[in-house]
């Protein structure tokens, strides 16, 4: 047989009219669209009955993605001349993003987000601090009913197959309709069309719930990020910071010289991982108090529950937050807060150049991991910070400890505090104070059983929990157990300084601690009724989205007369209540931020928590004065003068009130 011939062969006959085949060609697209799309759903929700139920509910967000991934699958199939390799393509991306997912809320307890994919180029970087992570059986499923599908396109090529000009248009229309789709007046449209809300901004578990995976993802890439002020100009926004002066000279806050500490201490910042005061989980009976330190400690400390905004991660949002003075819900849903535009991060003056710039001050930071992960290596430097140092540079300074560098999978806190001793000194030395804000990792996750060598210092038992439960919260209560050790340790070597000092300490957030049948401790504990956030109280989302903290002082004169007293603190509050504390001289952003904080707690697009620290699920339905209300609203026109507006008064909320 000549070549010509088997080459004939090879070429795929088209069965049936070029209009049939072009219709059955749109209809072959539409349907593998639609199994990736419950592909999709059925790993996320772990079952083909809950996709269903969902489909019932709300039966036009299923369409909209199988309409959209369609349209995908037609494009690169109408390129490529077949659409089996298209099915394969959209197949795999899907199904990946899914198991993106599964892993997420394997990790942390939540779902896939916009803003995650800033973390993308460092997918392996986050795997290696979650521990093992195996593909759910709903994903070999899932994937096996898409090989289905794709085989059918396979069978059914010569009913689909479309050449010429029918090609070439087909091809024309579905890639104008899929980049139409990715267009803020396409997407508008088509939400229009299939029902969604693109305008009301939701939590990333109430999205998915309601919307789905890919759906919620494709909505908030549309979402407005931040609205601007009503009759937002120049004249307005110099009445806004009239007021702000008003506001914040009334209570002597621009007599800057008069105010400011006469001691200088050096400032000690631990943002502990994962510690929070377990004692309070219910049922849980321990033979002595793991957190020993702590609790004696708040006897000299300014004290209270310490409101993350986060459960189970956020490590790098929550430095950013806390140092930066900004939140969430000041950008878009997609907007990653540790990968902005650098001049972004130098808009205000940070938490540690309110010290670096108006006292003599030098910043550091410490790490007690290496630096791939939150972008750390660009963030600190623009907010004020002249030195960094991760875990290796930590262990470079020669430190040396019977127990060793490392405690589990990670950096002991005992030795990590050595390296913050260590830089202080080297510091003051040098005759600046220090500003020190410390990261730990050894009570980060994963909390595999044999983490710590199935070691756990306090007896803990509880008769709701299984054998093989237990084995996991011995885990956290050992982990958290050396933080306290180590947080002893380095007060009690305070003490023993002449330099004044001030740590500020606090659980970055609770860990997610997931149970062998997949619930959390605190469903099993009955603090919340299952993982998904969309069924809590605004009562439980606060209580399990907080932790603790103190302030302490080697001087106990440094607290200004508030040892032993209890007040509520939060991620966006913690430095306004440092810097007031110290008196040290303030911008008209971080004195706009002290009013805030006296007001609002936390403010995400999950709960609200005020200035007493009572939750609701938003702003509009707490129980807010006029007053207060007013105050947030100053903030948020600053905030958009800066990031979004023309920044008529950036540079003077920069500068103290008054001036």
């Amino acid at each position: 047989m000549s070549k010509r011939a088997l080459k004939k062969r090879k070429k795929l006959q088209p069965l049936g009219p070029w209009w049939l085949r072009c219709l059955l060609c749109i209809a072959a697209a539409f349907c593998m669209g639609l199994g990736a799309a419950v592909a999709v759903q059925w790993v996320a929700t772990g079952s083909l009955s809950v996709v269903w139920e969902w489909f019932v509910k709300w039966p036009s967000y299923l369409l909209l993605t199988a309409v959209g991934l369609g349209v995908v699958v037609l494009a690169l199939g109408a390129l490529m001349g077949r659409l089996w390799p298209a099915g394969i393509l959209v197949g795999a991306v899907s199904l990946i993003l899914s198991l993106v997912d599964y892993f997420k809320n394997a990790i942390n307890g939540t779902p896939l987000e916009l803003a995650d994919f800033g973390l993308a180029s460092q997918l392996g970087q986050v795997a290696g601090v979650a521990g093992e992570l195996k593909p759910p059986v709903d994903f070999w499923m899932a994937l096996i009913a898409l090989a289905i599908c794709v085989g059918l396109l396979v069978l059914t090529a010569p009913l689909t197959v479309i050449a010429g000009r029918c090609r070439f248009l087909t091809f024309a229309l579905s890639l104008t309709a899929a980049m139409a789709l990715c267009t803020s007046t396409g997407a508008a449209r088509a939400a229009e069309w299939f029902q969604v809300d693109i305008i009301t901004r939701l939590d990333a578990a109430s999205s998915h719930d309601t919307y789905g995976l890919l759906l919620s993802l494709w909505r908030d890439a549309f979402l407005q990020a931040k609205t601007s002020p009503e009759d937002y100009s120049q004249a307005y926004m110099e009445d806004v910071l009239d007021r702000i002066d008003q506001l914040l000279l009334e209570d002597g806050e621009g007599e800057t010289a008069s105010t400011a500490s006469a001691t200088q201490p050096n400032i000690i910042m631990v943002l502990s991982e994962s510690f929070f005061d377990l004692t309070r989980l219910p049922g849980l009976e321990f033979d002595s108090d793991p957190l020993e330190n702590f609790h004696a400690l708040e006897d000299e400390s300014i004290s209270g529950t310490f409101h993350s905004h986060y459960l189970g991660y956020g490590t790098g949002y929550i430095e950013m937050s806390m140092l930066y003075g900004v939140g969430s819900l000041d950008f878009g849903p997609g907007t990653n807060i540790c990968f902005l535009e650098d001049d972004l991060y130098q808009r205000f003056d940070s938490l540690a150049e309110q010290y670096t710039n108006s006292g003599d001050y030098r910043a550091a930071l410490l790490h007690g991991y290496d630096d791939s992960l939150y972008n750390r290596t660009v963030t600190y430097p623009l907010l004020g910070f002249s030195d960094l140092l991760f875990s290796a540079d930590i262990q470079d300074l020669g430190i040396e400890r019977e127990d060793g560098v490392y405690g589990g999978y990670y950096m002991r806190d005992s030795y990590f505090y050595q390296g913050m001793l260590n830089r202080m000194e080297a510091i003051n030395d040098g005759g600046q104070r220090a500003f020190l804000y410390g990261i730990t990792m050894e009570n980060h996750q994963p909390f595999n059983p044999d983490k710590f060598g199935y070691e756990c210092q306090i007896g803990v038992k509880c008769d709701s929990l299984s054998d093989e439960d237990m084995d996991i919260v011995r885990v956290m209560v050992e982990g958290i157990t050396r933080a306290d050790q180590a947080l002893g340790e380095l007060t009690e070597a305070l003490r023993q300084s002449e330099e004044p000092t001030i740590v500020v300490f606090f659980g970055d957030h609770r860990p997610n601690l997931f149970m062998t049948d997949g619930d959390t401790v605190y469903t099993k504990l009955g603090l919340c009724p299952d993982n998904d956030t969309v069924n809590w109280t605004a009562e439980e989302i606060c209580d399990l989205y907080s932790t603790d903290y103190l302030i302490w002082a080697n001087d106990a004169a440094l607290l200004q007369g508030l040892t032993g007293t209890e007040r509520d603190s939060s991620i966006t509050a913690i430095g306004p209540q440092l810097l007031e504390l110290t008196g040290q001289p303030v911008s008209r952003y971080w004195g706009l931020l002290e009013k805030v904080s006296q007001v609002c707690l936390t403010n995400t697009d999950l709960y609200f928590v005020d200035g007493a620290g009572n939750p609701s699920f938003s702003l509009a339905d707490s129980a807010l004065s006029e007053e207060d209300r007013e105050l947030l609203a100053l903030r948020d026109a600053v905030i958009y003068d800066a990031l979004y507006g023309q920044r008529y008064i950036t540079a003077a909320m920069n500068q103290p009130a008054g001036t």
